[in-house]
């Protein structure tokens, strides 16, 4: 499995929201600071979207789709000229029976259409796959890729439109699927991406971080990684670090305990089973490290999960 994959799997959806937006005329809202990840899909129209407090706004079209993600208010309008009012409530008073926000302002701007959802995960999974990214992705809907997207909302619209069997799996399954498309689009759109994406596609660290998901269990070392991708030790570990942030083997236990959470959250693997699958000769040795970086022993983090569950 190649690195991005193995971080995607990892992400569990705690909460999925998704609307449906109608405006004509003139309007301008302000949205508080949010969790995690929010995008949208222009269906029809255009209009401005910008982080509050940064840069110029931008201007959206139809079929062009955004993602936000450093959780920082943000205002959305159809003009520029107004004072941005509060987006929850109004939408919360103007929300029809069908889950549609319809809005009818001031003046003759055209018909807006918007597909916007918000995902919230549960693990700290995000930090490594978002903490590096533009906090405002633009993708338009020349860039190859993007038109997949509009399918993608289309599915998470019905899902969130009402209760419907297997709801659970299938939000988690479409965020997932928003991303992989968006992050697919991010990194063949742009040049020079940030921090770990970048790593990704860098040649030789790209491999190794392949190598360091797919055998995460392997007794890797900074002098093996480095043969492994053909560079000397103190090439590679320069080069690693200054692309993913930190030192390899500092990377791979990092990812290590990033498992062992989930798996002592989400299953019933005993700590010895834990242990070994990440590279542990003993559930002593497990039991240290894992305390070391979460302070909590496996046991304890295990309980405290299922109470608060």
């Amino acid at each position: 499995m190649d690195a991005l994959s193995d971080v995607l799997s990892m992400l569990r959806v705690s909460s999925a929201l998704s609307s449906r937006f109608e405006g004509c005329g003139a309007w301008a809202f302000r949205f508080p600071a949010y969790r995690h990840v929010k995008f949208g899909g222009v269906l029809e129209g255009r209009f401005f979207l910008w982080i509050e407090g940064s840069g110029e706004p931008l201007a959206l079209q139809e079929g062009d789709f955004y993602m936000l993600t450093d959780g920082q208010p943000f205002c959305s309008a159809s003009v520029l000229d107004r004072q941005p009012i509060d987006g929850p409530a109004t939408y919360r008073s103007i929300r029809g029976s069908d889950g549609v926000v319809r809005y009818q302002g001031d003046g003759q701007e055209e018909h807006v259409c918007l597909a916007s959802g918000r995902f919230t995960f549960e693990n700290d999974v995000t930090d490594l796959l978002l903490r590096h990214l533009p906090p405002l992705i633009h993708l338009r809907a020349a860039d190859l890729g993007t038109h997949a997207l509009s399918s993608v909302l289309d599915l998470l619209k019905w899902e969130t439109s009402d209760l419907h069997a297997g709801a659970d799996v299938a939000r988690s399954s479409l965020a997932a699927l928003v991303l992989v498309h968006v992050l697919r689009v991010y990194l063949a759109s742009t040049r020079q991406p940030e921090g770990w994406l970048r790593a990704l596609a860098d040649p030789k660290i790209g491999s190794a971080l392949s190598m360091i998901h797919a055998k995460s269990g392997e007794r890797w070392t900074v002098e093996s990684l480095a043969s492994a991708v053909g560079m000397s030790r103190t090439a590679f570990a320069q080069r690693f670090r200054r692309q993913v942030g930190s030192a390899p083997v500092e990377y791979l236990a990092q990812w290590r305990m990033t498992i062992a959470r989930s798996a002592l959250k989400h299953s019933e693997e005993s700590l010895t089973e834990i242990a070994e699958r990440i590279g542990y000769l003993s559930d002593t040795a497990f039991s240290i490290a894992f305390k070391r970086c979460t302070g909590l022993s496996p046991g304890r983090f295990r309980a405290d999960c299922r109470a608060g569950s």
